[in-house]
């Protein structure tokens, strides 16, 4: 028997997730995720939200709003970003301030979850799920700040550091567990797309009946195979540039002590050719169809130069 094949999670994300009927499926994962049930009333625009395909290869999100009138982010992001967790605290803040009005109380502040699945390596953890958040710790007595019976009518949330924003940072690509809990089969299905026959977890079973690959249209498979294929180029590109600048930082450090001209006259000569390959690297993904932001990361070279190709 043919396995049944599955949706890759980062398309789902894309354009198939955001439609209500299929909200069983993200509410499965936030609940699996944030430990209680969670209920998707909307999805809200999100400035990523567009629908050109270039803007959303590399990062999408979805803002959504559960049952307790809580803000959600969950973001998928494909490719590497210098300031990725800066960016986050950003977009986390923009959203906290764009739900409160202008001279509103501030108790209209709502609470935001920062969910982001990440397929591509990020720091030196061991772990593939990180959880974090704000708590008010006592300097010395080392006890977490509580509020009292007499201010809960006061303060919503308890303990005090309960109305911040809390991120989670899911590292697929540490992910190599057997998939036994909810979150771990969760992580399965996202890594490689895989769905067990039996499973009970919450949002897979919906995943198992509406992300099926067979039920796409043409145009859907031929749009989503795209997908891949330009996820592929992008990943060797990468790892290409990341061995080429090994293997080339090996040779510089035997060439090291030579002659001055010899190494001056191979230093540009290496130079020439980095430029040389730079560009007929460009070239080869323009024509593939590869996004103009994905060219400028794999080789350096900026938008005009790109377009002049």
């Amino acid at each position: 028997m043919v396995a049944e094949k599955y949706i890759h999670f980062d398309w789902a994300v894309k354009r198939m997730l955001r439609d209500k009927a299929n909200f069983s499926v993200l509410e499965g994962l936030l609940t699996v995720l944030l430990d209680e049930k969670i209920t998707i009333t909307e999805i809200l625009e999100s400035e990523s939200n567009q629908d050109s395909y270039d803007d959303k290869f590399n990062r999408v999100d979805i803002k959504a709003r559960n049952s307790k009138d809580e803000i959600i982010i969950v973001e998928v992001q494909l490719s590497r970003e210098v300031y990725f967790l800066e960016r986050i605290l950003y977009g986390v803040s923009k959203t906290i301030c764009e739900h409160v009005s202008l001279g509103c109380d501030y108790d209209k502040v709502k609470k935001v979850y920062s969910v982001n699945i990440l397929y591509f390596d990020m720091g030196t953890g061991k772990d593939y799920l990180y959880h974090g958040k704000t708590e008010f710790k006592g300097v010395f007595a080392d006890d977490v700040l509580q509020i009292s019976r007499k201010q809960q009518g006061t303060f919503r949330k308890w303990p005090a550091g309960d109305v911040f924003p809390e991120y989670f940072l899911i590292r697929v690509n540490q992910f190599n567990s057997l998939a036994k809990t909810p979150i771990e089969e969760w992580m399965e299905y996202i890594k490689n797309g895989v769905i067990k026959d039996d499973t009970q977890v919450p949002g897979l079973q919906e995943a198992r009946e509406k992300l099926k690959y067979i039920s796409m249209t043409p145009e859907e498979r031929q749009a989503y195979e795209r997908h891949l294929d330009n996820v592929r180029i992008q990943n060797d590109v990468i790892n290409t540039a990341k061995n080429d600048g090994l293997a080339e930082g090996r040779e510089e450090g035997r060439e090291e002590g030579r002659a001055e001209g010899r190494e001056e006259g191979r230093a540009e000569g290496r130079e020439e050719g980095r430029i040389k390959e730079k560009y007929d690297n460009a070239r080869n993904l323009k024509k593939l169809g590869v996004a103009f932001d994905i060219i400028t990361k794999a080789t350096g070279l900026s938008v005009e130069e790109i377009e002049k190709l």
